[in-house]
Order: structure tokens, then C-alpha cells, then sequence
């Protein structure tokens, strides 16, 4: 099969497209032939080194979700048969041609969704969902805060916080404020340098139950100002840098809850069971349109290079698809 090979760590020209062998699916897994999958930041991090594969692969294959048809199932598969449309999301080894997983991870694709826009859905909806609801107790009448609001993550976030009843205030870039105007953010805020957090608190005086932040650096301090007290801040990335300074007298004082959360690092019990979550509380709003994939861009695996060169552009709005 055709497959995204990293054999050294750089930047996108160390990207090549080979042929390796297929997997093969063990008894629980199944095989999926992959027609679309996704570039998430933390492809971008693998390629450079500074993330590794939490799985022991014969070769380093990125990846993170993928959209498909089932090829073949293990002996012990009940949920799953040849032909079903299947999307989800695995530690790696999702830019290839075949892809074996547990038969819990795989959702099914609704009928209502193109195959071709289903890998814009796994990786940033459990994402999101997980971070907001399931771990930051979001609930309808809060407020959540989300960094990086036009992003993957932050478009899902968007949605979620709107679909359950929530508020959400949002920052980003000036030039994708309109953007998260048009998907329902409440609050579209200017990112820092810009003093985000005063105009925050003039909107939300009391502060945000929960707060999702991709970012990490210097937005720490600003997030602890700005979450209420008994607020949940819910990280989920580091792209402005993993050592900053702390004001842990807000943390006291306030009496903060504050999550570091990855989907990647789980093991395939917890995998499965937000999944299967997922499936039940997400899926259906998904499958009426309530909520829908964001897609800025699509590439041919062929050039995935240049997918990675725009996803570390921060131009995009949204998901970069991959076309396998």
C-alpha cells in the first residue's frame, strides 16, 4: 500500500509517499481501506520529532483520522461488516491506503455525510466534545472560552457549545473573526497581543465556567484570570509553548480545576468508550446537520508536503483534508 513515511525528522520536504506492506487486523480489529484522512497540528509536531507515536510501528507512518470503507473484519468483529462506511481516530498510521483498528473506535459514517468530508469530523469533534462537555462540564446557560476559535478544534467547539445551549466567546486572528461569527460564536475576540481577557471580562464579568485552550504560553495566566471561581480550564495543547510563569494564587484562590487531556496517549479501553459516548450523544446531531465538518482545503496524498506547509502557515479555517 501507499502510505506517508517519516525516515527522518524535519520539516515538510522530509515527507515521502512509499509503498510498505498492509496491515493485517487482529481478531477485535478491522480493516479499512482509507479513502480521506486529515492533518492535525500534532502531525506537524511527529514530522519535527517533538511527538512521537505512542505505538512501537515497523515504519513511522503519521496520522491521526481517517474516513473509509471496511476491507475485512477479525474473527471476534460484530459490530462491523465489508462495505460499511466507517471514520474515527487512531494514534498513527492514518496516512496510508489501509488502516487495521479496534472495531470500538470506528463510528459510523451517517448517511447524510459525503465520505469525503467525514475525515474533517473525528480528531477535532471528540476533541472538542471531550474537552468542553465530558471533562469541562459544559452544560446549557454556561460560558466556555475557546482559543483558536477558526481552527479544527475551535469550529467544533463552536458548534457543540451551540448545540447544547451553551454561550461561547472565542479568540483568533482579525482576519478569521467573521468566520466564527458566521458558525455561532457568541463572542468573537481578537487574539493576543491583543487584551482579550479585559474585553472578556467587560462581556462575562463573572467569568467563563469552562475554558478550552490549545495554546498554552502566555495565554496561562489570562485564562486563570478568566475562568469563575470553581471553573474548569481544560488544556489541550501547547502551541504557544509548554513553560510559562504561573500565577498559582488564582489557581488557590479561585479554586480551579485545570486538565492536562490528550486523545492520543489513552489506552484502547478509554478510547473506546468515548467513542462509543460519542456515537450515542454526537453522532445523531451530526447525522440531522446540526452540527457539520468545516473543511478549508483539500491535498492529494502526494502532496502532503504542501499540506503541512499550509496547516504551519495558520491560514486555515478549519480542517486540511487529505485525499489517499
Amino acid at each position: 500500500m501507499r502510505a506517508v513515511v517519516v525516515s527522518e525528522y524535519g520539516g515538510p520536504e522530509v515527507l515521502s509517499v512509499r509503498e510498505v506492506p498492509a496491515p493485517a487486523p487482529g481478531p477485535d480489529e478491522i480493516l479499512v481501506r482509507v479513502h480521506h484522512t486529515a492533518v492535525n497540528r500534532a502531525d506537524t509536531l511527529q514530522r519535527q520529532g517533538a511527538y512521537p507515536d505512542p505505538q512501537q510501528r515497523e515504519y513511522e507512518i503519521l496520522g491521526l483520522e481517517y474516513a473509509g470503507v471496511v476491507e475485512a473484519v477479525g474473527q471476534r468483529v460484530t459490530l462491523w461488516q465489508p462495505g460499511d462506511r466507517v471514520m474515527g481516530i487512531e494514534a498513527g498510521a492514518c496516512y496510508a491506503e489501509y488502516l487495521a483498528t479496534h472495531e470500538r473506535q470506528a463510528l459510523p459514517v451517517p448517511d447524510s455525510l459525503p465520505l469525503e468530508d467525514a475525515a474533517a469530523i473525528p480528531e477535532v469533534f471528540l476533541t472538542a466534545w471531550d474537552a468542553l462537555v465530558v471533562q469541562g462540564g459544559l452544560t446549557s446557560g454556561r460560558w466556555a472560552l475557546v482559543h483558536a476559535g477558526a481552527s479544527g478544534v475551535g469550529t467544533a467547539a463552536i458548534q457543540i457549545a451551540g448545540a447544547i445551549g451553551a454561550r461561547i466567546a472565542v479568540t483568533c486572528s482579525s482576519g478569521k473573526m467573521d468566520a466564527c461569527r458566521e458558525l455561532g460564536a457568541d463572542l468573537v475576540i481578537e487574539r493576543s497581543p491583543n487584551d482579550w481577557a479585559s474585553e472578556l471580562k467587560a462581556a462575562v464579568p463573572g467569568g467563563v465556567d469552562t475554558i478550552l485552550d490549545v495554546v498554552g504560553g502566555e495565554e496561562t495566566n489570562r485564562n486563570l484570570a478568566s475562568v469563575r471561581p470553581r471553573g474548569t480550564i481544560v488544556q489541550v495543547g501547547l502551541m504557544g509553548g509548554g513553560h510559562t510563569p504561573v500565577n498559582l494564587g488564582l489557581l488557590l484562590v479561585k479554586r480551579v480545576t485545570w486538565i492536562g487531556t490528550t486523545l492520543r496517549a489513552r489506552p484502547i479501553e478509554e478510547k473506546a468508550a468515548i467513542c462509543q459516548r460519542f456515537i450515542a450523544e454526537m453522532l445523531p446531531l451530526l447525522a440531522a446537520g446540526r452540527l457539520r465538518p468545516v473543511i478549508d482545503s483539500r491535498f492529494a496524498l502526494d502532496g502532503i508536503a504542501d499540506a503541512h506547509r499550509h496547516m504551519e502557515a495558520n491560514a486555515n479555517v478549519g480542517k486540511i483534508l487529505v485525499d489517499i
